[in-house]
């Protein structure tokens, strides 16, 4: 089905900065590990070059690319495939720059190409994030989960979505 509506999801400056660090980390483990590795060691190689260099490529592969929207679903684009979310299921959308401040990570990425997985704080309690800039927060509360977006237009987005909410969805 094709999407009604699309939006970006832009990386805030968090997401930069943490993102360069464990990069940093991540590639020059490796260099170092390259440069300082002892005859024969193959736990050496693996653990100094092999493992840094898959966390990396595996979490690149968990990026959050943008948000579709079609007549009752939600799809989070990653880099190759996408995240649905049943918009029938929706109760409230609510937006707040503030949502994701004091959370702690239960489950998940905390800034390595995204804020992905699951979280906790005072005003959510347990929530799932699929994010890139959390002053973009849009919360969406669903019967049984709360989950956090950050779409590009937080306004535009929520508009759209209370659309859905407000006619009858399209069953078939």
């Amino acid at each position: 089905m094709k999407p009604e509506a699309l939006f970006d999801a832009p990386w805030g400056w968090s997401l930069k900065l943490m993102t360069l660090f464990s990069a940093g980390i991540l590639i020059g483990v490796p260099v170092f590990g390259l440069l300082n590795r002892p005859d024969n060691a193959l736990v050496w190689l693996v653990m100094m070059v092999i493992l840094p260099l898959a966390i990396l490529i595996s979490a690149a592969f968990f990026t959050v690319r943008g948000y579709a929207i079609t007549n009752n679903t939600l799809f989070v684009q990653r880099l190759v495939w996408k995240t649905e979310f049943n918009l029938n299921d929706l109760q409230t959308v609510e937006i707040d720059p503030n949502a994701m401040k004091r959370s702690i990570r239960t489950l998940g990425n905390g800034g390595l190409f995204c804020f992905a997985g699951h979280f906790r704080n005072k005003r959510l309690g347990v929530y799932r994030a699929l994010a890139t800039d959390p002053k973009l927060a849009v919360i969406l509360r669903f019967r049984d989960k709360v989950v956090v977006v950050t779409p590009d237009h937080p306004t535009k987005f929520a508009t759209q979505i209370k659309d859905r909410l407000a006619r009858p969805s399209i069953q078939g």
